[in-house]
Parts: C-alpha cells; structure tokens; sequence
C-alpha cells in the first residue's frame, strides 16, 4: 500500500479500461490548438485537424490528400524538397523557426510566418512524420517586427521617390499615398500653410473629408487640428476624437466615422509649414511606431519640397540669365536698324528739292529694308515664344518641296546639290503653309552655310510608322498614333556640330557665325513654329559628318483638302469699297489710309471704338470695318466689331493689332470670317487681308 499523498488524494488512476487508446489520441489530435499535420514518407499529407484547416485555409479533406510541398512557398520549394529527403534519412524530433523565419503558403497564395516541430513516429516503425505549426504572426513581438519592416520599406520607396521627383505637387500626393499604405488607414492628408500665414491649403490627399478637399483653403485656426501641430510644431496622438478638449472636432470628422488621429508637423528647417495628418475608424489606433514612421515621413517630403524649391529658384534665376542675353540681343539688332531707319530719313529731310530722285529712291528703299527686317526679327522672337499668329491648312508636301528646291537651286551656291523625296503614301500636313516653307528654307540657309564647300542638301517627307520615346516626350500629347504624323527631314552633309552646339542649337541669339552674319534667331524661331503646330523637332548631328533636322508636325483629317498658300492682289479687291478706319495712333492712321485710298478705298477714319460706334448708329454704311484692337482706355476693337456687325451683317471685319496675344485672343473668340492682321504690315498684306475678308462675306 502505498502512502497517501500530500494533498491527500490517491496516485493517478490508469487509462480507463473502456476508453480506447486511438481514440484518445484522435481526440487530442483534432483538439490541438496549432496546426498538425501527420505526413507519410513520400510526403503526402495523410490527416490533419481543424487547426490546419483553419491556418492554410483549406477544407480538412483537401489537405489530407495534398503533397506538403503545396504549404511551401514556390521560391523555396526546391530547398524544401533536399531538406525532407535529407530528414527522411536521419529523422530525429527537431524544432524549426526559433531562429530563423519560416514562412507557409496558404490557399489563396498569402503567406504566414510560423514555428514548425517534427516528430517522427518511430513505435513500431511508423512511416509517418508529426508537424506541429503554429502562427506567430498573431505573436506581439512578431506583429511589431513585421509592422517596423512595413514602415521601413514604405520609407525606402519614398525616399528613391524623392530622389527622383522635382514637381512638388506629385511629392505631395505620393507622401499622402504612403502614409495611407502604410498605415492601413482610411484618410491622410497634408496641410500647407499659406504665405500669409492667414490660411491653411489643403495641398493633398487619401480619402476625402467634407470641407478639406485637396486644394481647399481652410482659415489657419490653432484651435483645429491642422492649426494646434502647425503653431506649436509638436505632433498630437488623439485616441478618440468624442472626448477630444485640445481643439474643436469638426463634426464632418464625427460625420464620416472618424476615431483617432495621428498628426506630426512639416518644417524647412527653420519654422513649420504644415502638417501631414493620419486618421482612423479604429478607437487609440496610433502607437509610437506609428508617430516614429509618420515624422520620417515628413522628414523626408520637407526635404524633398525644400529641393524642389531650390531647383525652382535655380531655374528661375537661368531664365532671367536668359531674358538678359535675350533682351540684349533685341537691342543690338533693334538698335542697328533704328540707326538704318532713322539716318536715312534724316538725310533725306535734308535733301534739297531740287535733289536726285534716284538717290531719294535709294534712300527710301534702303529705310523699308531695315523696317521689313525688323518685322522679320519681332516675327522671329514670336515664333520662338510660340505667340505668332499661325493659320493651320493642309499642305501638300509635293508641292511645297518642289516649290521650295526650285528656289533654293536658284539662289544657293551652285555646288550644293539638292534631293527630294516624298513618300508615295505621305499625308498632307496640318501647318501654317508659309510658316512652314519659312522653317525650311531657315534650316536650309543654315546648311548652305555649314557646307562652304559644297555638298548635299536632302528634303524627305514621310508618313511615320512609329515613334521613339525621345520622339514621343517632345509632344504635348504622347499617346499621339504615330500614322497621325509627318516627318520632315532636312539633311545636309556640312560640318556638323559639337555636343555644345547642339545642346545650345535652339536657343534664341545663339549663333557660331561671326557677327553680322546671322541673329542667332533661324533655329529657335522653327522650333516654336514647330511647337505651337503641335508637333516637335529633333536634331541629329556629329562632327564633321553632316547634321539632320526632322520635323514631326501632324496631318489632318483625310477628307480635308490639300493647298499651299492663297495669293490675294490688289487686283482681287472691288473698286470704290467703303472703309471704317479706327485707329488710336494718328500716324498709324494717316499710313493706312493713304494705303486704303491708293486701293481705291473710300476712307472713313475714327481714333476711337466710341466715335466708329457713332457713326455706325447714325446710319452709315461700309462694306469693311478695319480696326486696331487696343484703342486706348475705351471700347476695344472686337468689342467694337461684335456690336457693329449685327447692325451691318454684310460689312466685312477686319482686325489689326502688333500684339500678338491679341491677335491669338481674337483667332480664338471671333468668328472664322473676320479677318487678322499683324501689325507692322505693308500695303501688299493689308491688300492681301482686305481681298479675303470681302470675299468671305460675299
């Protein structure tokens, strides 16, 4: 007999005789909390309890007739195999996943950290295999490890963002994006304080709140959330925002579900700019952690914003470098032909009457070249700024090629030959047709001089089958189909240029030949031609093996009608028209009507929109309404013409302006018929303009 125990209860009874040994160990197998898994030795699973079916998410029946290998990750599949072949061979009990991580695969493809344990069943030559798996991913210290990693690869992401990104609106938005990823959270959002520092800018954000919309400007308050981290440059945890007394909850927050709050403030450096803000449904849903990773957050968009400011200011300063040589070049060329102008008239006021009539000619027309060219350079800095007024047409580039060869043979030097070739199937072009034939023949003057030699100078136009990145990022759109556009190559077999010279070809006044010789304006002013067409240019060239300049300009639509440019004559416009001239400057005025009149024109003049509006009302009757737009302080001429011509809906309208906003204004907003004209203009173009305007209306 045995001696009571201690507590005085008797020593373990034995299994009870009417329970059965397996099914003991059924039960226990099928109530185990973790995961267990009984594998034979070909590796197939051959039971497995309600634990397993839960973690791999698989019906029990499915995983009692899977390979094990199913479980394992496909990038260490392989590894997995060798391991349980050697394992096989020397099977011991072992523990797995206390020092290293281990991960399973589930159904669905997710994965889940785990500790395994086998034991092999070795009573009675079992060929079987216990694996015991249990999730740790639930495990706090497991739970904060995978989160730390989360942030910390989110923060990487972020940070080669930043190095790359310089447009601070897009840092913006992918910092809001972050923090939401990361965070797993419903709203985040940067604030922006305002220059005034009077209001706080909704700069961007994830998820949308009534009332913070992304570029809303909210009053600064540091009563509110923003305003409280933004005056005292402190973060805020706020664990439930009904029992929140810091500041005053906005009841759009309550409204959308809102709980917790997380919020760190935005600095330059010197002083806080804002603040990047994190909300939750979930109640105290913000830790350490999570305040640790948004403040790196900000840290890294402050810096980023900081660079992208700097850069901006850099640019800015490059472009008033550039506005420097610009404008000093405007002035020198401008300067020369003033002094051409100016000399000749002055000595010819000064002639006798009884002077050479062959030298007052001489002087006359040596005064009108300098003038045309300084028409030409204004012209030339328009087309660069892309604020020339361009008057699209499709152009046949048959026609316009063989026209521009046949000149160019004429006056280039005779040594230079000169090829064309135009695709069969070449579209026209969507262009300004004499823009367009002064592009080409600026590039071609180019090459003439890049070959004093001689050489060959090579026009092709084709239809595009397809488009390089470089090619595509020139355009305004570049999802644009490549069949949509026409190249226009220029090729010469001249000098070529330097890296230097190419990087610096289009630039306005850039020029290498010697002074006198060019303004330095031929390839800047095609290069915005060619972007204000729509389309865009690119330059290939080396040292001593020639250059090519392509065009790539879009054509029209296929049942619009090919032409080259209309030619209009005085001849074109009918004797004894009747003219409302309405000009503020009187010597402007008094030119254009001695113009007019030597038309046969029958002038009207005015100096205001107000006085051509009088005599408009008091009955009178034109067939053409020519006026400046700007006309001082009063009506302005298309204000003037939109009340005129519903009174005299057969008068024909025809604007004039030296603006060429203006002019671009008044394409945009009146109707087709009314005619433009840029100022200055001799009495060719205004007879030009007079004849299409008059045949529009009839």
């Amino acid at each position: 007999m045995g001696q009571p125990t201690p507590s005085g209860a008797g020593p373990l009874p034995p299994l009870a005789a009417h329970l059965d040994e397996a099914t003991v160990f059924r039960s226990m197998f099928a109530a185990y909390p973790d995961a267990m898994l009984l594998v034979d030795r070909s590796g197939v699973i051959v039971q497995a309890n309600p634990a397993a079916a839960s973690l791999f998410g698989y019906a029990i029946e499915e995983l009692t007739r899977l390979d094990v290998d199913a479980l394992v990750p496909d990038a260490i599949r392989p590894r997995h195999a060798s391991f349980r072949q050697a394992y096989g061979n020397a099977p011991r009990p072992r523990p797995m996943g206390t020092q290293m991580d281990l991960v399973a695969r589930r159904k669905d493809g997710s994965e889940v950290m785990v500790e395994i344990a086998l034991s092999p069943l070795q009573d009675r030559d079992l060929p079987y295999v216990v694996a015991a798996i249990r999730d740790i991913g639930a495990y706090p210290r497991v739970r904060q490890a995978l989160q730390r990693q989360r942030y910390a690869e989110h923060l990487a992401q972020f940070g080669r963002f930043v190095v790359d990104a310089r447009d601070p609106q897009l840092l913006l938005d992918h910092a809001a994006t972050i923090a939401a990823a990361a965070l797993q959270i419903d709203v985040a959002m940067v604030f922006l304080l305002e220059p005034d520092r009077q209001a706080v800018k909704v700069a961007a954000g994830f998820g949308a709140i009534p009332g913070e919309e992304v570029g809303a400007l909210i009053p600064y308050d540091p009563g509110s959330s923003p305003g409280l981290v933004i005056s005292q440059g402190q973060p805020l945890i706020v664990d439930d925002y009904r029992s929140e007394q810091r500041f005053v909850v906005k009841p759009a927050y309550l409204d959308a579900g809102l709980a917790s709050a997380l919020a760190v403030p935005l600095s330059d450096g010197r002083r806080t700019i804002g603040a990047l803000t994190a909300r939750s449904r979930t109640p105290s849903r913000f830790g350490g952690d999570d305040l640790r990773f948004l403040e790196s957050l900000a840290s890294l968009l402050a810096t980023g914003l900081q660079r992208a400011q700097s850069d901006e200011a850099l640019n800015h300063a490059q472009r008033l470098e550039s506005v420097g040589q610009l404008t000093g070049g405007i002035a020198h060329d401008f300067n020369n032909l003033l002094a051409i102008i100016e000399g000749n008239l002055e000595v010819l006021d000064g002639l006798p009457a009884s002077a050479d009539e062959d030298y007052r000619r001489q002087l006359v027309a040596a005064a009108a070249r300098a003038a045309r060219r300084g028409a030409e350079l204004t012209g030339k800095l328009l087309a660069f700024s892309r604020r020339q007024v361009l008057e699209p047409a499709p152009v046949d580039m048959g026609a316009l090629l063989g026209s521009l060869a046949n000149m160019l043979r004429r006056t280039l030097d005779q040594r230079i030959e000169i090829f064309i070739e135009v695709a069969p199937d070449c579209p026209p072009v969507l262009a300004d047709p004499g823009q367009l034939e002064s592009a080409l023949l600026n590039i071609a003057i180019n090459a003439r001089d890049a070959m004093p030699e001689g050489g060959t100078l090579a026009f092709r136009s084709e239809r595009c089958r397809s488009l390089s990145m470089e090619v595509r990022k020139g355009f305004d759109d570049p999802s644009i189909a490549a069949d949509q556009i026409v190249a226009i190559s220029v090729a010469d077999t001249g000098r070529g240029m330097s890296e230097e010279v190419r990087e610096r070809a289009f630039e306005p006044f850039f020029t290498t030949k010697s002074v006198g010789r060019g303004t330095g304006l031929g390839l800047s002013s095609v290069y915005g031609f060619v972007k204000q067409s729509r389309g865009t240019i690119v330059l290939d060239s080396v040292p001593g093996s020639g250059t090519t300049l392509t065009l790539y300009l879009p054509s029209p639509w296929p049942d619009a009608e090919p032409t080259i440019d209309g030619t209009y004559t005085e001849e074109a416009i009918p004797a004894g028209l009747g003219v409302l001239l309405v000009e503020d400057d009187p010597d402007v005025r008094s030119v254009v009507r001695t113009f007019l009149e030597g038309m046969g024109c029958t002038v009207t003049m005015a100096a205001s929109g107000e006085q051509a509006l009088r005599l408009l009302e008091a009955a009178e009757v034109f067939d053409v309404l020519l006026t400046d737009i700007a006309l001082g302080p009063g009506l302005r001429g298309t204000a003037l013409a939109a009340q005129a011509q519903p009174r005299h809906p057969r008068m024909a309208v025809i604007l004039m302006s030296g603006f060429s906003a203006e002019l671009i204004d008044a394409d945009r907003d009146s109707p087709l018929e009314w005619e433009l004209l840029r100022k200055p203009f001799n009495r060719s173009e205004l007879a030009a303009a007079m004849a299409r305007a008059v045949g529009a209306r009839q």
